[in-house]
């Protein structure tokens, strides 16, 4: 609430009207400072699970299915990570949390980043969203900054906006569906901008209906990584007639959380080339 009090010179000059108007002081309370107090524990998929459950196991959850590239997310809560054990049970790439907001990074970002690299995986960067903090923009520019860029090297997956239930109050961040739907705009069309590669949007089904209304303005730009931890992958969001990514299980007791890329290895290596998600 604003407060209106007379000034030093209102009160020197006593009650008159004209003085107190001369010398009023505006004050108003200190914006409070954004939540970052679930930062650490906040990575793809926990408020997905917490609001949709678990329904039972992937039909197919193995290593060598023919058509389907095995993969991790990984976030800070996990520490280092043993990237060599990830790619000897069979992973090719993984996704690593970088930031959230724009006032929390990863502090195990470049042992679980480089590491990856280090061990053979393609690896790419996401972006925990927080739209009641900032703009799409603001939360782009500040994901690229640390961590989040692209780089033609081959090995280097576009960055993600994963976005889902909010982990601090309202499960939109106090947006309505045209709302949300332009701050995930803002984003993905900074990040295209600036890092010169579509953003994959992490999300699932129920939360992209609830908060965006089903917008279907997405598929044809920005790859879909779809999570829902059932046998199959089951209905998509508006605008995508194909998932590039399924996240179908949390920990299992290998690193961070388990991803079929929806396509062979070559498919997945094209995609950190520069080229276009695309399934099998």
């Amino acid at each position: 609430m604003t407060r209106i009090v007379p000034g030093p010179l209102a009160k020197l000059a006593g009650a008159g009207a004209f003085a107190a108007f001369a010398s009023v002081v505006v004050v108003t309370p200190a914006q409070a400072a954004p939540d970052y107090s679930h930062a650490d524990t906040n990575f793809a998929g926990t408020q997905i699970e917490a609001h949709e459950g678990i329904h039972g196991s992937p039909l197919t959850s193995r290593a060598d299915v023919a058509d389907q590239t095995l993969g991790h997310d990984v976030s800070g809560h996990q520490g280092p990570v043993d990237w060599g054990a990830a790619a000897g049970g069979g992973a090719k790439f993984t996704y690593v949390k970088a930031t959230e907001g724009t006032g929390f990074v990863n502090p195990q970002y470049a042992q679980q980043y480089d590491g990856a690299h280090a061990a053979g995986l393609i690896r790419g960067a996401y972006h925990f969203a927080r739209p009641d903090v900032s703009s799409g923009a603001a939360q782009a520019d500040y994901f690229i900054a640390n961590g989040g860029g692209w780089r033609g090297d081959g090995t280097t997956l576009p960055g993600a906006l994963d976005i889902e239930y909010n982990p601090y109050g309202d499960a939109c961040y106090g947006k309505n569906p045209a709302d949300m739907t332009a701050w995930i705009a803002d984003f993905t069309r900074t990040y295209l901008a600036k890092a010169h590669r579509s953003a994959l949007i992490y999300t699932s089904t129920n939360w992209w209906k609830t908060c965006t209304g089903n917008a279907n303005g997405f598929g044809n730009t920005n790859p879909l990584w779809l999570a829902r931890y059932g046998p199959e992958v089951g209905e998509l969001p508006a605008g995508w007639d194909k998932q590039s990514i399924w996240q179908f299980a949390r920990g299992g007791g290998l690193p961070g959380d388990q991803n079929y890329y929806n396509g062979p290895i070559g498919r997945v290596e094209a995609l950190a080339k520069g080229a276009a998600a695309q399934a099998a």
